[in-house]
């Protein structure tokens, strides 16, 4: 894959499906790669923060890469969330996804201890000598406590397998930077943050990392399809009516109400893996009525 083709359009940034007792669902996770590729999607992401990467043991991680490498069969690009807390275990994993056939990696910056701006730009330059596809960058300091400066991201950006960053801060000033620091380094930078997905490309980023994908995959493929086409007015009605979708994330935490509400759309992904599985059931009718909203006036 050449550094053009990553993180260009929508990926879905796939959950990991599971039965009651917290098993994976293969067959389902299968159904899930088809589904976001019937509706469009430029890419699927798995072993991300909605795909539960931070909670499935080493052997699973395999299990489930392969089951949606083969799965894609080359029809759109595969993601594999690759990320650990240690350098060591982050090559291992890395590989192995590379040795799968994975088209990208996707590495989250590591978490729980502090790491200083020359930690991570040699964790990842270590990781960019030991593997030979695309590495995407993954900032998410909310989650990790730790964040990729731009000043950072420029340095790495230098590197020959760093192809680009998705940035998950919310923070928009931060891709701002990440832009204007990149620029002409044919370095592409990613909205991880559905909400801003519209407003990156604008700012001259290529495109995002959906969450949402996972309940309204139409919806999102469509912001960037009418962006490319530079129908802006019917991709920013696209970008702004996923808003009361986004806004039930407050109802707790939001691979849980990712989960449920693509539970309540009909397909048995289960839920998270506890303890991060728990919603009142005033949360679970506030999620319904929202996607009966969907229903009546936006899905396709």
């Amino acid at each position: 894959m050449s550094k053009a083709e990553i993180a260009h359009g929508i990926i879905a940034a796939m959950v990991t499906p599971m039965d009651e007792d917290g098993n994976i669902n293969f067959d389902e996770l299968r159904n899930q790669v088809d589904r976001q590729i019937n509706a469009g999607i430029s890419g699927v992401f798995t072993l991300g923060t909605n795909g539960e990467g931070y909670i499935l043991n080493h052997d699973e991680k395999l299990k489930v890469m392969k089951a949606v490498i083969e799965e894609a069969d080359h029809r759109v690009p595969v993601y594999v969330g690759t990320g650990c807390v240690s350098t060591e275990e982050t090559i291992e994993l890395s590989m192995q996804a590379e040795d799968l056939g994975a088209d990208a990696l996707s590495v989250i910056t590591p978490w729980f201890a502090k790491a200083s701006q020359e930690d991570l730009y040699e964790h990842y330059k270590k990781l960019n000598d030991h593997v030979h596809i695309p590495i995407l960058l993954y900032n998410i300091p909310a989650r990790t406590g730790n964040a990729l400066a731009p000043q950072t991201v420029a340095r790495l950006a230098d590197l020959p397998n760093i192809k680009g960053v998705k940035d998950s801060s919310g923070n928009f000033d931060n891709i701002l930077q990440y832009i204007e620091l990149t620029r002409g380094k044919d370095f592409n930078v990613i909205s991880g943050n559905d909400s801003l997905i519209l407003w990156t490309l604008k700012a001259g980023g290529t495109g995002g990392i959906a969450a949402c994908a996972n309940v309204l995959p139409d919806i999102m493929v469509s912001i960037y399809k009418y962006y490319e086409d530079g129908d802006w007015d019917a991709a920013r009605k696209a970008q702004d009516s996923i808003r009361p979708f986004r806004n039930c994330f407050k109802l707790g935490n939001p691979n849980t109400i990712v989960k449920k509400a693509t539970n309540l759309m009909g397909y048995p992904v289960g839920m998270p893996r506890a303890p991060f599985n728990g919603l009142t059931k005033e949360a679970v009718e506030t999620i319904q009525k929202t996607l009966d909203t969907y229903y009546s006036q936006y899905k396709k």
